[in-house]
């Protein structure tokens, strides 16, 4: 029997919904918060995950998950250590991807855009209204370094706890938001027999532009 033949019987068939050009209307973002909502509705667990990819200076790819935490003016903002290493390739090229993924549904949403860093002020806002543990964690790691082990991390947060008992925690320097300001954004609806709905929806200078893609 070959290894792999289980992963062939891992396939599903998707024929829960449909889409199509006249759904979609023609403002990309307020589509997306229709179908992020209906995602909420459905009780998906965490519909605000995102694989956020950047790349860096000299190519390399890299991706992992981060939480989508609002849609402000039209773009997609998250917050995070920018110190870390895709604080770091964001640095170096402000171009990233995001991509949702929701099951329930048989969607997925890919957006690509320009990426910049939100004012202090907007970072210190929301740094406040973490939970205390979260603030406290942003605090104790150095998000991407090398640590000798777990015990390290442990008492790390064991001496900010102390520290800072009683009293507001500061937002650190290094940590805060990015927006992307989307310049393609493309609506994926899995369908029966692999043939997909594809709408792409990609901005121009007279706004944006709507296309169907084969699958």
């Amino acid at each position: 029997m070959n290894p792999n033949d289980h992963l062939q019987d891992m396939r599903k068939s998707y024929e829960k919904f449909t889409l199509n050009e006249e759904e979609t209307g023609n403002d990309p973002i307020l589509f997306f918060q229709k179908w992020f909502s209906i995602a909420e509705k459905e009780k998906t667990e965490e519909p605000n995950i995102m694989h956020l990819s950047t790349v860096s200076r000299d190519g390399q790819p890299s991706g992992r998950i981060v939480l989508l935490k609002g849609i402000s003016n039209n773009r997609f903002l998250f917050f995070t250590n920018y110190d870390s290493r895709k604080g770091k390739e964001l640095e170096e090229n402000p171009k990233a991807a995001l991509t949702f993924f929701w099951a329930g549904q048989e969607r997925q949403v890919r957006i690509e855009g320009s990426v910049t860093k939100v004012s202090r002020e907007e970072s210190v806002d929301y740094f406040s209204k973490r939970p205390r543990i979260s603030q406290l964690g942003a605090i104790a790691s150095k998000q991407s370094s090398v640590v000798p082990d777990r015990n390290y991390l442990e008492q790390q947060l064991e001496h900010y706890e102390k520290e800072w008992e009683g009293k507001d925690l500061p937002t650190p320097e290094e940590w805060g938001g990015y927006a992307l300001f989307p310049h393609m954004i493309e609506f994926w609806q899995g369908r029966k027999g692999r043939l997909h709905d594809r709408i792409l929806f990609t901005r121009t200078e007279e706004g944006w532009r709507k296309e169907r893609l084969s699958p």
